[in-house]
């Protein structure tokens, strides 16, 4: 799906406040999933910046395999049991023609690791979508595929971790500011 207006309009405030950092916190790669609404808002973002955007597959969203472009509902009526399985959380279980929990983890730190240890020492943007952040987050504070989601994931938001790669780690400075979002909702498309 491409942005809406109002995604365009967030993405156009993410822009402004990216680009109007100090020397010290300069972007010096931008990385994202290939996947059109991560590559829309990262587009912009790389060429205001004046840097290459660089694809990345592992970035996507997690596959949810025979359940992609069902609602919850559609899902839980057309197949009840891999429904129930699905929201039991067991990473190890794999969504029919999908990916399990594990793989999708796995697949989105080894990217996360890869990207760390090509641009260490410096600040690199990443775009990409809310599982993906899960992922990085749950990784971050230890916590297992099954706990309770406590930790927001806002469209446009800007999640700052330091991460080292051998072996992955991260830290999360700061995570879910939208300040670039506040304030002049007069310009919000309608």
């Amino acid at each position: 799906m491409p942005l809406s207006t109002t995604g365009m309009w967030q993405v156009g405030r993410l822009v402004d406040r990216l680009a109007a950092t100090e020397d010290d916190e300069r972007i010096s790669a931008v990385v994202a999933s290939d996947l059109a609404r991560a590559w829309l808002t990262a587009r912009p973002l790389a060429e205001r910046l004046a840097l290459e955007l660089r694809p990345d597959p592992r970035l996507r969203e997690r596959d949810f395999g025979r359940f992609q472009g069902h609602t919850l509902e559609e899902i839980a009526a057309r197949w009840p049991d891999d429904f129930a399985r699905w929201r039991e959380r067991d990473p190890a279980w794999a969504i029919p023609a999908g990916e399990s929990g594990q793989h999708f983890s796995e697949r989105v730190l080894a990217a996360l690791a890869e990207i760390a240890r090509d641009h260490a020492g410096h600040r690199v943007l990443v775009v990409t979508h809310g599982g993906v952040l899960d992922v990085v987050y749950r990784h971050a504070r230890a916590l297992t595929w099954d706990a309770p989601r406590h930790h927001l994931m806002l469209n446009c938001s800007i999640n700052r971790v330091d991460a080292t790669a051998t072996p992955l780690a991260v830290e999360i400075v700061d995570w879910g500011d939208v300040a670039h979002l506040s304030g002049a909702r007069d310009e919000l498309p309608t």
